[in-house]
């Protein structure tokens, strides 16, 4: 299924054919191009015309669209790291145009941050660690105006897309809408029912055909075990190659003939709404991206989250008078932890995993989501004394590593991620493993700071082995960034706050 209105879908043939011919080194710079009349008419020029491909094809092109370019790395300014970061928020803060006619952008009616360089559109999970460190910078207006950016989204597309480009509506992100609901400072009761109303919201489009699921059913992000357990999966509503990613996932259907096409895109696509695009944690062969299964897989990450929101859902509710909701969603919540426990901890291996659907067994594959229960407080104090033990597996001189695979995916080894270093130190803490917590904290501001003094610059993704710039995945490494800059914010100031980091 190609969704109608995004670029693949209203420009079908034109669009494949500069996807295809390779006219961009990065497929979404088409797809992110903004149209200079109707799509219509420039579809019927371009079938009259046939423009060849190269020289031909790029003058229609420019002649047709505004093509972005390239977002220059922000400049080194001399600024110790914290200020450094403060500084850049101004220029990684945007505002809404009106979208020209079969634009990709999806509107927004409040100022937000984005992440830096080819992303420059909200997204949805990178941005609660970005405002981490927009409210440590005193910047509650973008805070405020950011949930209220994603709240508009729940109310018009009826969930928070990857990020704010039509195509990505058919997937989401992982939920953390919630966790950026409680950073608001809005304490009245309307303030209060709105949040309330998105978070409910969310969650019926993460559970939506839950209703009659029988016990081995699935259907779009929810499955029901054998024992009845309701869990959820990653997904995606469409099946076709990613506009952003046109041309990579064409080769990759060809390199692997004997694969239903469709069920190959869906699985990139449902990687895509889990964040890890990509990681040995999807595929059957660690080492071969065509044999991804991301829908096979009961993710642990994702349902920690789901177990979070359904307990910050009653907790809002209870607030609120409304005892009865409050009631269903901490039953909710307590039956998901029950089969978190029961089907995503791996006892023999002592940590966390993800759920094989057809295999009907837990992995024993460690990544860095092994964290996430912790984080959210699911886990038993067992449980996380053995995840911690576990997750030390991962650690390197500059903080944690994403897997112990090292497969050239972006989301594996030697990689760290800013996100993944915050859920663990905060995981960690929580249930008093401080040293090890501290550790990470410690190698982690350690190397950033180091790569900061030396280029000026902050980035997307951190190779944590040698404390370098990270590699690997679809796309240069970025600079900017607004979740590294978020969570560097965070870990200075509570640094600061604790003392010393071992």
């Amino acid at each position: 299924m190609i969704v109608a209105d995004t670029p693949a879908g209203l420009f079908g043939p034109l669009f494949a054919a500069v996807q295809e011919s390779g006219l961009f080194p990065d497929s979404k710079t088409f797809a992110d191009a903004r149209p200079r009349r109707e799509p219509a008419a420039i579809l019927a020029d371009w079938q009259s015309q046939r423009p060849a491909p190269g020289e031909t094809l790029r003058r229609f092109i420019f002649a047709n669209f505004d093509v972005p370019r390239a977002q220059p790395a922000p400049s080194p300014d001399g600024l110790k790291l914290a200020a450094h970061i403060s500084a850049l928020w101004p220029l990684l803060t945007r505002v809404s145009g009106e979208p020209a006619p079969g634009s990709s952008e999806l509107w927004l009616p409040h100022s937000y941050v984005v992440p830096g360089g080819r992303f420059r559109e909200l997204y949805y999970w990178d941005s609660y660690f970005t405002m981490l460190g927009l409210a440590r910078s005193g910047r509650q207006d973008l805070v405020e105006n950011m949930i209220g950016n994603f709240g508009s989204l729940l109310d018009r597309i009826g969930h928070i897309p990857n990020g704010t480009r039509s195509y990505y509506a058919s997937r989401s992100h992982p939920p953390f809408f919630y966790l950026m609901a409680a950073l608001s400072r809005d304490d009245s009761v309307g303030g209060r029912r709105r949040r309330l109303a998105w978070m409910i919201r969310e969650h019926g489009f993460w559970m939506a055909g839950e209703g009659g699921l029988a016990p081995g059913g699935e259907v779009r992000r929810v499955v029901r075990l054998a024992d009845g357990a309701l869990l959820n999966r990653y997904w995606d509503d469409s099946d076709c190659p990613r506009d952003e990613s046109w041309r990579e996932d064409i080769a990759l259907a060809a390199e692997a003939p004997a694969r239903d096409a469709r069920e190959l895109w869906r699985d990139i696509r449902a990687a895509a709404e889990s964040g890890w695009d990509f990681s040995s944690r999807w595929l059957a062969d660690p080492l071969n991206l065509a044999t991804i299964r991301t829908t096979r897989l009961v993710p642990v990450d994702l349902n920690a989250l789901l177990f979070g929101l359904e307990q910050a859902i009653a907790e809002a509710a209870r607030g609120l008078g409304e005892t009865s909701r409050a009631d269903d969603f901490a039953a909710r919540a307590e039956r998901r932890a029950r089969a978190i426990s029961d089907h995503l901890w791996n006892g023999e291996t002592g940590h966390y995993a993800d759920f094989d659907l057809d295999s009907a067994r837990v992995s024993g594959r460690l990544t860095a989501a092994a964290a996430f229960p912790l984080f959210m407080g699911v886990a038993s104090a067992d449980q996380a004394r053995r995840a911690a033990l576990a997750l030390e597996r991962l650690l390197r001189p500059g903080g944690l590593m994403t897997t112990l695979c090292d497969s050239g995916q972006q989301w594996d080894a030697p990689n760290g991620w800013a996100p993944l270093q915050w859920i663990a130190i905060s995981g960690l803490r929580r249930y008093g493993e401080t040293g090890l917590a501290d550790s990470i904290a410690g190698r982690w501001l350690a190397m950033v700071e180091a790569h900061y003094e030396a280029s000026g610059q902050l980035f997307e993704k951190y190779d944590v082995v040698a404390c370098a710039a990270g590699s690997g995945g679809e796309y240069v490494t970025e600079t900017g960034f607004g979740w590294t800059n978020g969570v560097t914010l965070e870990l200075l100031a509570t640094q600061d706050e604790a003392g010393t980091l071992g």
